[in-house]
């Protein structure tokens, strides 16, 4: 006897594709490509702009061990 729960879901489904395109909600891959602010001077690879200066430093170290942090990154001042 009981009754089905398609008409349900199906007008759950429609509201939040309503939602969805309300919110303009999409793929975050744009918002990543205009945070990649800081970059490596000698690699110009890119990194996200909240890398703390310890993963700047890991990179300078394994990619770079004739360089210095600084030339890399030169964003990161030298302590006195």
């Amino acid at each position: 006897m009981g009754g089905g729960n398609g008409q349900k879901a199906k007008m759950a489904r429609e509201r939040n594709l309503e939602k969805q395109k309300q919110a303009g909600k999409g793929s975050q891959l744009e918002k990543n490509k205009k945070a990649m602010s800081i970059q490596c001077k000698v690699c110009m690879q890119t990194f996200i702009c909240t890398t703390s200066e310890v993963k700047c430093k890991e990179h300078a170290e394994a990619r770079h061990p004739k360089s210095d942090l600084f030339t890399c990154f030169p964003h990161l001042k030298p302590e006195a």
